[in-house]
C-alpha cells in the first residue's frame, strides 16, 4: 500500500526486504519503485538555465521516500540539486539515517554521478582525511560535457 503524503512515499516492507535478503530479484521489491520515484521527481524540475532536468528519490530506513528535483536561480551557485533537495526535505522531517538514493536524468543511456557539493551533504565528515586524486575524489564526475549529451527527453520549451 502506498500512502502519499507532501514530499514523501511510503514503500512498505522496503526495509525488511532489503535487509532480510539479497538476492537480485527481491531487491528489485524497493529498488524498482526507488528509480520510479526519482523519475517522477525529475518532471518538476525548475531548470530554465541549464536545461537539465535532474530527480531524486532518497530511501528511509522505514521504507520512506523523499524526492525531490534541481531547482535553478538567476544567481546560479544558488540553486539546489536534486539530491540536496531530497536529503534536507528528509532531514526537515526527522530522518537522520538512508538506506539508498536514486537519481534520474534525461541522458540517453548514460548514468550521472553527484556533483562534489552533493557528495559532501550524503556524508558528514569526522575528521579524518586522506590524500586522493580529483579523479578519487570525484570519480565519475558530473561535468559542463554532460549537459551536451545526447536526452532522451526535452524540456516544454524543446531545448
Amino acid at each position: 500500500m502506498t500512502d502519499f503524503r507532501i514530499g514523501e512515499l511510503r514503500v512498505d516492507g522496503a526495509d525488511t526486504e532489503a535487509r532480510n535478503h539479497s538476492s537480485e530479484e527481491e531487491n528489485e521489491v524497493w529498488i524498482k519503485p526507488l528509480i520510479h520515484q526519482s523519475q517522477g521527481a525529475k518532471e518538476f524540475a525548475y531548470c530554465p538555465y541549464s536545461k537539465f532536468r535532474v530527480g531524486a528519490a532518497l530511501l528511509a530506513h522505514d521504507g520512506t521516500v523523499f524526492t525531490g528535483c534541481n531547482v535553478e536561480n538567476a544567481s546560479y551557485n544558488l540553486g539546489l540539486c536534486a539530491e540536496r533537495t531530497a536529503i534536507a526535505k528528509a532531514v526537515s522531517g526527522g530522518y537522520r539515517s538512508f538506506k539508498a538514493i536514486a537519481i534520474a536524468s534525461d541522458l540517453e543511456d548514460q548514468f550521472i554521478s553527484p556533483c562534489g557539493g552533493c557528495r559532501q551533504f550524503m556524508r558528514e565528515p569526522d575528521g579524518s582525511y586522506k590524500e586522493m586524486t580529483i579523479e578519487d575524489l570525484l570519480p565519475v564526475s558530473f561535468g559542463p560535457e554532460d549537459l551536451k549529451k545526447k536526452r532522451l527527453f526535452t524540456t516544454e520549451n524543446g531545448s
